[in-house]
């Protein structure tokens, strides 16, 4: 089964829009944990916009009894000083340069990345924390995560959301994500996705891209709350995920 972890991001994007708290993203995690969520994820940029180096801190004994999953790019900011203190079930290694708006691509595995996320990925796992790395479908990078001691990669699905929205070419696309993710699997990698997935096209991705362990929903997740509301929105995730894979 594919599980869900809900990224909080735009939770704490609109909170710091005012100063009184509102809306509160420790109330925003215990409210998608007891609807069913899986893990929770948050993105700490150094810019802080949205999700701020404290919330990390704040959400620690919150989310004990599930996945906690922290993203960012470890060459910036205070990503790496989080990681003693905070030890999460995962961090997910990001590309994004300060000031990037959202992550748009992948980690290129180039020979001085890998030399360079190396000892990262080895200090992670001494703290006894999964890493993943983002990245592109694409074979080589993914045999290159393997080899530099990733635990799992996650797959970057803008692409393929784009591709779904527009009905131009998705099938295409979705058999490359399923060829990147059987590719994983093969070499004992663990699959994860993420970046763009709603509930409009996360039923056709979860059904036809094997296996997917974890997808990490923010964006479209947080929209749709507002319609539905944050507890009835994680659930329906959910249930797409518990009939899809």
């Amino acid at each position: 089964m594919t599980h869900l972890s809900v990224n909080l991001n735009k939770i704490a994007l609109l909170r710091n829009a005012r100063t009184l708290d509102i809306p509160n993203v420790i109330k925003a995690a215990k409210t998608c944990i007891v609807a069913g969520a899986y893990g929770i994820t948050v993105h700490p940029r150094p810019d802080e916009r949205h999700i701020r180096y404290s919330d990390v801190y704040d959400l620690k004994p919150v989310v004990a009894g599930v996945e906690y999953n922290i993203e960012g790019n470890p060459f910036t900011g205070k990503f790496m000083d989080l990681m003693p203190d905070i030890r999460p079930t995962q961090a997910t290694l990001v590309p994004d340069m300060p000031g990037a708006v959202t992550s748009d691509h992948g980690w290129d595995l180039t020979e001085e990345n890998c030399k360079r996320l190396i000892p990262v990925i080895n200090q992670l796992k001494s703290l006894g924390i999964r890493v993943s790395l983002f990245v592109d479908p694409v074979n080589a990078t993914i045999d290159k995560a393997k080899q530099i001691g990733a635990d799992r990669i996650e797959l970057y699905t803008e692409p393929y959301a784009r591709a779904f929205l527009e009905n131009k070419n998705f099938e295409m696309i979705t058999a490359k994500f399923a060829e990147a993710a059987s590719r994983a699997n093969q070499i004992g990698l663990g699959v994860n996705a993420g970046h763009d997935l709603n509930l409009d096209n996360l039923g056709w991705f979860c059904k036809n891209v094997k296996p997917v362990m974890e997808v990490s929903i923010g964006h479209a997740l947080i929209s749709d709350a507002i319609d539905l509301g944050l507890a009835n929105t994680v659930k329906a995730y959910i249930k797409i995920l518990n009939e899809n894979s």
